[in-house]
Order: structure tokens, then C-alpha cells, then sequence
């Protein structure tokens, strides 16, 4: 399936999750483009590199979630309700960062001022909202009347649950007021994601966890497409060790280890 027959399917599965989608892939190129023309920084990173991350993290949730509400279509006014909640909490969220970033200030972890309190506030506001939601998607993914395959359903639930345990993970940056472990946040980190290469980083294991949206089903529809013995097997096979990367990445991020520091060290 090429990217334009891709967008049509998105399209055909959940209309206003695509062009929601893709309004932020727009939104991407434009902040990549001030990247280039603003050389202001915050905490040691150009202002820009924030919202290019999360409009470009945005545009794989939104295309993921409108690509799996098409399996509930026995359910469409829940449907319709975690869309466009989702669409919405979405949207508030990029608004506020991209705010901030224009500013010259942080978004998050931000209470400098009565502003930036507020946006941060709606800011958590709107991600507490979008995670009820998504439990909400769960919940009707176990429980609910779904026509898909054993293996490739069992990816989705599996992904589903590590994704709520990627958000517990973002939860506890929010009640530490920090996603650094060991040190400061704003310090030395890797290019582009800037995570800490001096002390643990949250931001690592919440990353890969919410991406396990995209990664395990997708290992699970190429098992079938391809017709391997015991595709089950090899889908929770590879559901767990993702899931045991992932919880070595958030045991070393809370253990102020650096990223694959115990590998290397």
C-alpha cells in the first residue's frame, strides 16, 4: 500500500481523524521551516524542536487511532465521542506548545507565571481527558463485539495496554515536575529528542511505549500477510520482549541510568 492509497483508506475509516492528522503533518513542515530562521533556545534546544516532536507524534496517534476505530464500528456513537474528544484534547495540546514555544518559554513543567500555570494546567487538563478516552477505545477492544483475527486482535489489546502503561509513565513525569532522574532537566542529551545522556530520562520509555500503538500490530499483520506457523506464538513472543525493552529502558530511566548506560558501561 503506497502513502496515497494509505491517506484514502484513513480517510475512508475516520474522515476528521485524517484531515486532523494531516493538518498537523502541514504543521510539522512549517515548524521544521522556523527551526531553520529562529535560532532561540529553551533549556539548550532550539524552541521549535519541541513542537516539531510532538505535531509529528500527533499525526501517528491521530492516523493510528482513526485507523483502529474502524474495528468498532458496532459501536458508533462511542466512536464518534472518543474521535473527536480525542481530535480535540489533540489539538489543545499542540495550541499550548506551540504557544509557549513562540513565547520563548516551556510548556511543560512551566508555573513561572499565572499564564504559564494556566496553559499548563490545560495542558494536563486535556491529556487527562485523551487518556480516559483511549481507556474508554480499551475497554471496548476486550469487551466488545470485534470481527479481526485472533493474532492481529491480540496485537492491538497487548498494544493498547502497553500504550496506558506509556501514559502512567508520562503521569509520573507530571508528579515529579520532571522527566530527568538524577539530574536537572535541560542538560546534555541526544540530537533531535534530546533525551539525557547524564542521568535517567522518562521521556524514553513513555516514547516507545505509546509507539507500541504502531510497532505490535504491525509485526502482527506482516506475520498473517506472510502466513508464518504459529503467528500468535511469534506476536506475543515479540509483544514481550518489546514489553521487557521497554520496562528495562523505564528501570534504568528510574535508576538516573542514561539511556543503555548498564549495556555499556
Amino acid at each position: 500500500m503506497n502513502w496515497l492509497k494509505f491517506y484514502q483508506e484513513l480517510i475512508r475509516r475516520n474522515r476528521m481523524l485524517a484531515y486532523v492528522g494531516f493538518t498537523h503533518a502541514v504543521l510539522f513542515l512549517v515548524l521544521l521551516s522556523l527551526f531553520f530562521i529562529d535560532e532561540r533556545t529553551v533549556m539548550g534546544i532550539n524552541v521549535w524542536i519541541k513542537p516539531m516532536k510532538f505535531a509529528l507524534s500527533i499525526v501517528i496517534y491521530l492516523w493510528t487511532v482513526g485507523w483502529f476505530l474502524e474495528y468498532l464500528s458496532a459501536y458508533p456513537r462511542s466512536v464518534r465521542i472518543i474521535a473527536w474528544g480525542i481530535a480535540a484534547t489533540m489539538v489543545i495540546e499542540i495550541v499550548c506548545i506551540v504557544f509557549q514555544a513562540a513565547r520563548g518559554v516551556q510548556s511543560h513543567f512551566n508555573g513561572a507565571t499565572m499564564l504559564d500555570a494556566k496553559i499548563y494546567y490545560t495542558m494536563g487538563v486535556a491529556i487527562v481527558t485523551n487518556t480516559l478516552l483511549f481507556t474508554w477505545m480499551t475497554m471496548l477492544f476486550f469487551v466488545g463485539k470485534i470481527k479481526l483475527s485472533p493474532t492481529y486482535l491480540l496485537a492491538i489489546r497487548l498494544a493498547l495496554l502497553l500504550f496506558l502503561f506509556a501514559s502512567a509513565v508520562g503521569g509520573m513525569m507530571v508528579g515529579q515536575v520532571s522527566h530527568s532522574v538524577g539530574v536537572a532537566d535541560g542538560g546534555s542529551g541526544l540530537p533531535f529528542v534530546n533525551w539525557s545522556t547524564e542521568g535517567g530520562d522518562l521521556r524514553i520509555a513513555h516514547f516507545i511505549g505509546i509507539h507500541s500503538l504502531q510497532i505490535i500490530p504491525l509485526f502482527a499483520y506482516k506475520t498473517e500477510q506472510q502466513n508464518w506457523q504459529n503467528s500468535r506464538v511469534w506476536t506475543w513472543l515479540f509483544a514481550m520482549i518489546y514489553v521487557g525493552v521497554t520496562g528495562f529502558i523505564f528501570w534504568e530511566a528510574t535508576d538516573a541510568r542514561p539511556l543503555l548506560s548498564t549495556l555499556f558501561h
